[in-house]
């Protein structure tokens, strides 16, 4: 029994120092990239790829236990020499707020991921184990190696391609990661998440640049997956590269509509657009003073407003923590929104007011519309698109500049 126990403390002890090399550099940095918001994606991706290799017979169950802990270090080392040039920053709360998910989520998921894959009962069997030697970074490689030659004899294996490419992209073997990408992208079925994946490394290996391919590559993302938050956040960081304000600020105003709202992130955004708008004023006043330029529509200009409330029979539905999204669609053309507005959604009811400013495209805007329904929706998940169980409800067509607009959340999406 005590050396069950002595195993879990130098367990424990392991955990806490793989904490400490990712977390610290989390705390303590005054800045980070917005493409790190979802930086912890990039960890769940590698303890997948390590899943993977065990279910493909690539690693044994043994050496997958054991490398669990060294995968964290490894990631950390790497993601602090790898400094991504091509995206804007954000403060440091977002640091913070990775950093305290890291801390209370890794040690959950290592022992989970140790009782369903590794083997408890060979402690009691044999103790040689716990002493195993830590993998080096040349045997992580080696094992990335050993999966580029699994390949070779199974090209056909788009989900191999695509594990390939993200180990080489933690490795920084950027060019090689875009090759493999390319594979996967070959030979499986169309992936917003591979395409962005491929553009950020192709973006690397080009010499930190998102221009040209890597930005057809983010374009055809968007377009199969409009909400993908890495596609968004790249998206507004070749715009601002071309110095295209307008373009980055309808990026940052989408990618809002997929964060959660009052959230830092959302705040830092919003820094962002104004940033943005800065900039692109200037611009204008430069252009200004060598020949006539097109004016800026006027803020506000054919704003709607008016009243969401909710059906008496839908109320109780309600939870904390679910989202109201206010949308105006043109009633005659595509169904992207041309304002979109995301609060909490309670307390209903409660007054709302689209305009310009929260527009998706800088070429589709509320004011140019003839006539627009102003639609709302209840998200408990809080994303974007539509889902079973959401409460919706829509106005009557109006045009823009109507004001004391009903809308009544009076149905429920199927």
């Amino acid at each position: 029994m005590h050396i069950l126990l002595l195993f879990w403390l130098v367990a424990l002890a392991i955990v806490a120092a793989a904490l400490a090399a990712v977390v610290w550099p989390l705390l303590r940095r005054r800045a980070a990239d917005v493409a790190d918001l979802p930086a912890a994606a990039i960890y769940r991706d590698e303890k997948r790829q390590l899943d993977d290799e065990l279910a493909a017979g690539a690693i044994a169950a043994p050496e997958h236990a054991q490398s669990v802990g060294e995968l964290t270090s490894r990631l950390a080392g790497e993601l602090e020499t790898a400094q991504r040039a091509t995206i804007a920053p954000v403060a440091s709360r977002s640091g913070r707020r990775w950093a305290l998910g890291l801390v209370f989520a890794f040690p959950i998921v290592a022992v989970a991921l140790y009782a369903l894959l590794g083997n408890p009962r060979a402690l009691r069997e044999d103790t040689a184990s716990a002493s195993a030697p830590a993998m080096s970074k040349a045997q992580v490689t080696a094992m990335v190696d050993r999966l580029a030659l699994h390949m070779k004899d199974h090209p056909d294996d788009a989900t191999g391609w695509k594990l390939l490419g993200r180990s080489y992209g933690a490795l920084g073997r950027f060019r090689e990661a875009s090759e493999a990408f390319h594979e996967a992208a070959q030979h499986g079925p169309a992936d917003a998440d591979l395409l962005v994946d491929w553009a950020d490394v192709l973006g690397m290996a080009n010499g930190q640049t998102l221009a040209g391919e890597p930005t057809r590559l983010i374009e055809r993302a968007l377009a199969l997956e409009p909400g993908n938050v890495k596609a968004l956040l790249l998206a507004a960081s070749a715009a601002q590269e071309r110095n295209d304000a307008p373009t980055a600020i309808e990026m940052w105003r989408r990618l809002k509509v997929e964060l959660p709202p009052g959230s830092p992130e959302v705040q830092e955004i919003d820094t962002l657009i104004a940033r943005g708008q800065t900039a692109d004023g200037s611009r204008r006043e430069a252009a200004a003073a060598n020949g006539p330029v097109a004016p800026a529509s006027k803020a506000g200009a054919g704003s709607i407003r008016g009243e969401v409330s909710i059906a008496p029979a839908l109320a109780a539905r309600v939870a904390p923590g679910d989202t109201l999204f206010v949308y105006a669609r043109a009633v005659d053309g595509p169904r992207m929104p041309l304002a979109v507005l995301r609060e909490a959604a309670s307390p209903l009811p409660r007054t709302f007011t689209l305009d310009d400013s929260q527009s998706m495209r800088s070429d589709a805007k509320l004011s140019t519309a003839d006539k627009v329904i102003v639609e709302a929706r209840i998200s408990r998940s809080g994303h974007a698109l539509p889902a079973s169980g959401d409460l919706v409800g829509t106005s009557a067509p109006v045009k823009p500049g109507a004001r004391e607009v009903a809308v009544v959340i009076a149905d429920v999406v199927k």
